[in-house]
């Protein structure tokens, strides 16, 4: 179990998070700087606040919230579903504001077969399997289908990963894709000019060929957004089941030599260095 992890699990326990509240002038009058109104930020219910900031699991956090334990800026909040912002809404448990956990941001390379969720009815291994011996509670930054492998980041920076996700941002991911059967230029330039598939436009941003038979083609494709299996659904609307999928890099940030199970950090300026205009916590 993590850090924040763990603390999530004594707070619902013992109700005593490390962190005594400290109040301020402005944070006690009438507008609440961190609510989150004036600044657009994203709002979500209140137990899946505290599963994101790491302060409780969300099993624990709906029993926090429905014993009374857990005030909203300085009221008692008794629905789950309550809007808050994390990061931005003051949340206390207990009468004590939880300590946040230092900032973080990591890249995993995924292997098959593994999940991207936190647990899986089905029983099968997860990233967070794979994470074990991260002290940190961290949320992934977009998602891998079970049959795909490659460059997936995590943090504990929400309004990072809502940012990294947006689809105005277009961040450009890149993938390494084999398919059956010899693919055609007019088919990329199809895909690149984009098509719609179940009521959603699934454009590439490029298409790039390394090698082709009749047996199968290798490609490099590029997206700007992280619609559901977006790369299958485009290849198979034009005639093309997918055999491997691996995605390569998320911005500037590179899977580069990292083993498959592997993750490693990424760091502050790293981040600053691929994602200039990215938003990020102190």
């Amino acid at each position: 179990m993590s850090a924040t992890g763990a603390r999530g699990a004594t707070g619902a326990k013992k109700g005593l998070p490390r962190r005594p509240v400290r109040r301020s002038a402005e944070r006690e009058g009438g507008s609440d700087v961190r609510s989150g109104a004036k600044t657009g930020a994203k709002k979500v219910a209140l137990v899946r606040a505290l599963s994101k900031l790491g302060y409780a699991s969300r099993s624990q956090a709906y029993g926090l919230v429905r014993t009374g334990r857990v005030a909203v800026n300085g009221q008692v909040a008794t629905d789950p579903a309550l809007l808050v912002v994390p990061g931005l809404t003051r949340i206390e448990i207990a009468g004590v504001e939880p300590e946040r956990a230092p900032w973080l941001c990591i890249a995993l390379n995924k292997p098959r077969k593994v999940v991207t969720t936190r647990s899986d009815p089905e029983g099968r291994p997860t990233v967070y399997d794979l994470l074990a011996d991260l002290d940190a509670h961290v949320v992934p930054v977009g998602r891998l289908d079970l049959a795909s492998t490659g460059l997936l980041l995590f943090t504990n920076d929400t309004q990072l990963a809502d940012w990294l996700t947006d689809p105005a941002t277009g961040i450009v991911r890149r993938y390494v894709v084999t398919i059956r059967g010899e693919w055609s230029d007019t088919a990329s330039e199809v895909l690149k000019t984009g098509l719609v598939d179940r009521g959603e436009m699934l454009k590439a941003r490029s298409i790039d060929i390394l090698k082709r038979s009749k047996r199968e083609t290798h490609m490099i494709v590029e997206l700007t957004e992280g619609k559901n299996r977006e790369i299958r659904r485009m290849l198979k609307a034009a005639g093309h089941d997918v055999t491997r999928l691996k995605r390569i890099a998320f911005g500037t940030i590179e899977l580069g030599d990292l083993a498959p199970g592997k993750w490693r950090h990424i760091s502050r300026e790293e981040l600053r260095r691929a994602f200039p205009h990215a938003p990020t916590r102190t």
